[in-house]
């Protein structure tokens, strides 16, 4: 009789205690509606610009950095303009184009040269490509892998002016190994103002760094054209 009611007990209870993975479930539904709200925001976006900082790492060593000015616009014009290293090389590309444009002086704006937006000299030492650079594709990056990938320990925390949180995504140079995320949120205008990049193993690979953006200044056409 006592071992029939040590095992109802264990039963029941089994019941009334929360699982791990129902506060994986509600850490990732946090995460989920924390994405919808960057994709409402993004959607009247019609352009922006900030200043980046990236920070990139060899076997969780802190490497090579890099600094340049990011300008967007609705649907598909980037322009970005190196600060560190290459001072003054600017870099101009329409997505979905075949051919990006090079600058390589600012002193000389009528020096320039067609590139492959695949050319090596266009990519972050990660393998990123300029057309998965903007904030449009990072949303949909976020929402895509949400869905497709499992948030095991999916985490998210939230402050006054951010909330970050953690997930899981497949690498967005070939979409093979998933990695780990960390993104950090501002709650003024919903864009990421740190991305943290992982290898699963959680060595650090890569930190870019939006600390201000300016969105929706009305930048002109002809401030994309090389």
């Amino acid at each position: 009789m006592d071992r029939c009611w040590v095992l109802a007990s264990l039963f029941f209870l089994g019941f009334m205690i929360p699982p791990a993975s129902f506060a994986q479930t509600t850490e990732a539904n946090g995460v989920q509606a924390v994405a919808e709200r960057m994709k409402a925001f993004s959607q009247g976006v019609e352009d922006y610009s900030t200043e980046v900082e990236q920070i990139y790492f060899t076997d969780g060593v802190e490497g090579q950095k890099s600094r340049f000015k990011y300008f967007f616009k609705r649907p598909n014009k980037i322009r970005v303009d190196l600060i560190h290293p290459h001072a003054g090389v600017s870099v101009f590309y329409q997505r979905g184009e075949k051919k990006a444009t090079l600058r390589p002086f600012s002193s000389l704006p009528s020096l320039k040269v067609p590139l492959s937006p695949d050319n090596s000299m266009l990519r972050t030492p990660t393998g990123q490509r300029i057309y998965q650079s903007d904030m449009i594709f990072f949303v949909d990056f976020l929402i895509r892998n949400l869905a497709a990938v499992p948030q095991e320990d999916c985490q998210i925390r939230e402050g006054k002016d951010q909330i970050d949180f953690l997930f899981w995504a497949r690498e967005y140079v070939k979409g093979e190994m998933p990695e780990k995320f960390r993104i950090y949120i501002s709650t003024q205008n919903w864009f990421p103002m740190r991305v943290e990049r992982y290898s699963p193993e959680g060595r650090p690979m890569e930190i870019s760094i939006m600390p201000n953006y300016l969105i929706n200044s009305r930048l002109d056409d002809r401030f994309f054209m090389p």
